[in-house]
């Protein structure tokens, strides 16, 4: 199948847009999440509403952000795939799709987590789905470093540096999290 010169551009740009909406879905759902499982620590007649909001914000915004945007960038990259099928004989194009392969395995789990948050059998600690809600932010940084260097992925101390940042960054916001509910247990113990 062949298209048109001028599809390709279409396609990349389709997909790029794909994947924004994807990834911007993620990373709210699973916050969503994270402000679901703290609303359970409220009194119960106050609990039973949060529950019901937050289970409707998390199926709207799956069903109707965060898988659309998956489709987008998953059908537009099988279009790029199509038009420039070389690429899968590259390298750094099978350990992207490795990467996607993991992102999309992710996708999936959350919705199987949102599952147990609307049948109200949920288990994860809130900081558990802090560092969950992290995984996306490693998959981005390294897909994209992927796309942009291809077969000369950077191995040198700069590419360290930047992933050692990308990993700071996360722990920063795991103890910025720590640090304000302990804040909170203190004030509200005074």
């Amino acid at each position: 199948m062949t298209f048109p010169p001028e599809a390709y551009l279409w396609f990349k740009s389709l997909h790029i847009i794909g994947v924004v909406v994807w990834f911007a879905g993620l990373f709210y759902l699973v916050r969503l999440f994270i402000y679901h499982k703290e609303s359970t620590e409220l009194e119960p007649e106050i609990q039973q509403a949060f529950h019901k909001q937050y289970s409707l914000m998390e199926k709207r915004l799956a069903n109707i952000i965060t898988t659309p945007g998956m489709i987008l960038t998953v059908s537009m990259a099988i279009c790029l795939l199509i038009s420039e099928p070389i690429w899968l004989t590259q390298l750094w194009m099978k350990v992207k799709l490795l990467f996607v392969f993991l992102l999309l395995l992710y996708h999936f789990f959350c919705y199987k987590l949102m599952d147990q948050f609307h049948k109200e059998i949920f288990n994860w600690t809130a900081k558990q789905l802090r560092v969950l809600n992290e995984l996306p932010t490693i998959l981005l940084v390294i897909i994209v470093m992927l796309v942009s260097f291809k077969n000369n992925f950077p191995t040198s101390s700069v590419t360290w540096f930047v992933f050692a940042l990308v990993i700071l960054m996360a722990a920063s916001i795991q103890y910025y999290a720590r640090y304000r509910r302990l804040r909170s247990e203190a004030q509200s113990n005074l």
